[in-house]
């Protein structure tokens, strides 16, 4: 029998990253990041991440998605990878351990770990 390796990145699906982000980000209600209006219209999903809502403003115009103005904004990575790595240095794993957990070179998972952790901090002081 051939022993196959499942890792936890397998079974985070970005479906499921994507709802936790409108639950966690929108706490039910969707608003203008710019404008902070609920008047909103959904806008189909984002060409390369099929799971990521695009939005427009009925007040001010301007089109948001579900990651628009955060932290996680901006990034090739896929979400879920984004949120394994946050999990991940919840648990103090070290980068080397992250690093390979998620398949990445060390480089770009030592970008991840700092835009994060500037990120957090950024939220916690507003």
């Amino acid at each position: 029998m051939k022993n196959t390796l499942i890792t936890i990145k397998q079974l985070v699906s970005e479906a499921q990253c994507y709802e936790v982000i409108r639950t966690l980000g929108w706490q039910g209600k969707v608003n203008c990041p710019h404008y902070d209006s609920l008047e909103i219209i959904k806008r189909g999903y984002h060409d390369h991440q099929n799971h990521r809502q695009r939005y427009e403003c009925k007040t001010c115009q301007k089109r948001f998605d579900d990651v628009s103005e955060t932290v996680l904004a901006g990034h090739h990575q896929p979400l879920s990878v984004w949120i394994l790595c946050l999990y991940f240095m919840g648990l103090n794993l070290s980068t080397a351990q992250i690093a390979r957990e998620l398949d990445l070179n060390k480089d770009d998972l030592q970008f991840m770990t700092e835009h994060l952790r500037t990120g957090i901090d950024k939220k916690k002081s507003l």
